[in-house]
C-alpha cells in the first residue's frame, strides 16, 4: 500500500504567476503541526524556479491538484482580492461516501479551527462564518458492502465548488450532510477509508483540486488552470459497476486520469 506524495509538476508558469499540480501528501508550507515533514510546495517552488514566490490561497496536505502562487507581493495582493471577493470559480473532483442528492448546496456557517487544540475542542474558537458549497453527483457505485450488517454500501464522485473559502469547508460540510469524503481521517470513517486503501493500495484523502478559474491579475484576461487527477483516480474508476450520469463533466475533470483500461468497466447510467 502506498501513501502518494509525487513529485509536483508545473501547470502554468509566466512572469507574474506560477501554478503546480499539487501530490497529495504534500504541505503547502512548513507547520510545527508536521514537523516530521521534509518536503513543501512553497519551497520546491522556490528552488525550481529560483527565486521567491508567495502563496495566495492553500491546499489541505491530503488534498491534491491546482495550486496557485505569485512571484511578487502586488500580484499576491491583487490575486488574494479576487478569492476574497470570491470571483475565483474552484472546482474539485471528490469521492464520498453514501449518495448525496443529483446536485444541491450546503449553505452552513463554520467556525475557525483552532489546529493546535484537542479534536474535542475544534471548532470553537471564534464565530460561525458564512459558507456554501455547491456540487454534482458525476457517478455512482454501489457494491457489496465491505462492512456489516448492510448487504452493500454505496459511494459517489461528486463535482464540487465552494463559493467560500474556509477552512476545510468542502471535507466539514460533506460531514455535515453525512456523506463524509473517503480517506477523510478526520470527518470521515476509519473502517471505510481502510478498506478503500487495502483494495486500492493507496491511501490518501480523495479530493482533488482540479481546476481553478480567474483573471489573470495583471492582463485582465481569463485564465483556466486545471490539474490531471492522476493514475490513483483512474484505478478507482476501474472498480467494477460504476454509473456514470456525467460522462463529459467527469471526462474533464479528471483530466486524462480516466486510462484506456478503466473504460471497459464503466457503463453510462439509463437516461
Amino acid at each position: 500500500m502506498s501513501t502518494p506524495c509525487d513529485t509536483p509538476t508545473l501547470l502554468y508558469h509566466d512572469e507574474y504567476l506560477v501554478a503546480m499540480n499539487k501530490p497529495p501528501g504534500l504541505l503547502v508550507h512548513r507547520s510545527a503541526l508536521a514537523a516530521e515533514a521534509s518536503q513543501f510546495a512553497l519551497q520546491w517552488l522556490r528552488h525550481h524556479l529560483k527565486r521567491m514566490v508567495y502563496p495566495v490561497h492553500r491546499l489541505d496536505r491530503g488534498t491534491s491538484g491546482v495550486l496557485l502562487m505569485a512571484l511578487d507581493p502586488d500580484t499576491a495582493r491583487a490575486l488574494a482580492r479576487q478569492f476574497e471577493a470570491q470571483q475565483v470559480r474552484k472546482t474539485y473532483l471528490a469521492l464520498v461516501r453514501g449518495w448525496p442528492a443529483t446536485c444541491g448546496e450546503v449553505d452552513h456557517p463554520l467556525r475557525r479551527l483552532d489546529e493546535a487544540a484537542p479534536r474535542t475542542d475544534r471548532g470553537r474558537s471564534t464565530d460561525a462564518q458564512p459558507a456554501l458549497t455547491r456540487y454534482q453527483r458525476l457517478a455512482r457505485l454501489e457494491c457489496a458492502s465491505p462492512l456489516p450488517p448492510h448487504p452493500t454500501a454505496r459511494y459517489a464522485l461528486m463535482a464540487v465548488e465552494p463559493q467560500t473559502g474556509r477552512q476545510h469547508q468542502i471535507r466539514r460540510h460533506f460531514k455535515h450532510i453525512s456523506h463524509p469524503l473517503i480517506g477523510d481521517a478526520t470527518y470521515g470513517k476509519g473502517d471505510h477509508n481502510r478498506w478503500w486503501a487495502a483494495r486500492l493500495g493507496v491511501s490518501r484523502l480523495w479530493l482533488h483540486a482540479a481546476r481553478l478559474r480567474l483573471h489573470h491579475p495583471v492582463s485582465g484576461t481569463p485564465l483556466t488552470l486545471q490539474a490531471p487527477a492522476g493514475p490513483a483516480w483512474a484505478t478507482l474508476l476501474a472498480e467494477p459497476g460504476w454509473q456514470i450520469e456525467h460522462p463529459d463533466a467527469l471526462h474533464e475533470l479528471l483530466g486524462g486520469a480516466l486510462a484506456a483500461h478503466a473504460r471497459p468497466s464503466i457503463s453510462s447510467a439509463s437516461a
